[in-house]
């Protein structure tokens, strides 16, 4: 059955639809939180949320875009909403990064050099940034399907991108400083990002 078909007769009380939409994206939507929250937030909240977002938003998802779009977009908005709960002031996803809202280290514990500086760093770009990333480097989604779950158009998801690799290059280079000489370049970038994606949520 399709993700579309599924959601459908999930909604109609199918609890067994539900579980199989649950079991074929739930390390998709893992991935998703598992860097972006502080050491002592509960991800597993946040994924049954977002699921059951999908029921309650259903009329919502008519098929123009994907349902991994579809289901990122709600995932993105619990997670707005988590940050927002934790602060007294106001929460701005598009400028503040995970490192702004709360300097604690990552859970994700990485397996190298690169990829512990790669989790370090991606916490310290604005969320919105580390979002259009992560989904591009790890659920290998376009710049159109992450203006879908940003809620932004094409030409503003494709800035966006940029952007973000611009910004991490550079937290990467202040991190590397005194342990590797030469700038991140856009190739190494690439290669750790997807080294990561490869090795490092394969042991929940």
């Amino acid at each position: 059955m399709t993700d579309a078909a599924l959601l459908q007769a999930w909604s109609a009380g199918d609890k067994l639809a539900g579980e199989q939409l649950f079991e074929r994206h739930f390390e998709a939507v893992a991935r998703f939180f598992r860097n972006k929250l502080s050491a002592d937030a509960s991800h597993e909240d946040l994924i049954q949320q977002t699921f059951l977002g999908c029921v309650e938003a259903r009329d919502r998802f008519r098929g123009e875009a994907s349902f991994r779009s579809f289901l990122f977009a709600i995932a993105h908005r619990q997670l707005a909403k988590h940050w927002r709960s934790r602060s007294r002031n106001r929460v701005d996803l598009q400028t503040m990064s995970v490192h702004d809202l709360e300097p604690s280290p990552s859970a994700v514990l990485a397996r190298g050099q690169d990829q512990r500086l790669l989790l370090m760093a991606l916490r310290r770009i604005p969320l919105d940034h580390q979002v259009a990333l992560e989904l591009h480097y790890w659920e290998s989604m376009t710049a159109a399907q992450i203006g879908e779950v940003l809620g932004i158009p094409l030409g503003t998801a494709k800035t966006r991108l940029r952007r973000a690799k611009q910004l991490l290059g550079v937290e990467l280079d202040a991190l590397h400083r005194g342990e590797v000489s030469a700038q991140t370049s856009s190739m190494q970038l690439d290669s750790w990002a997807r080294e990561l994606r490869a090795g490092l949520f394969d042991e929940d």
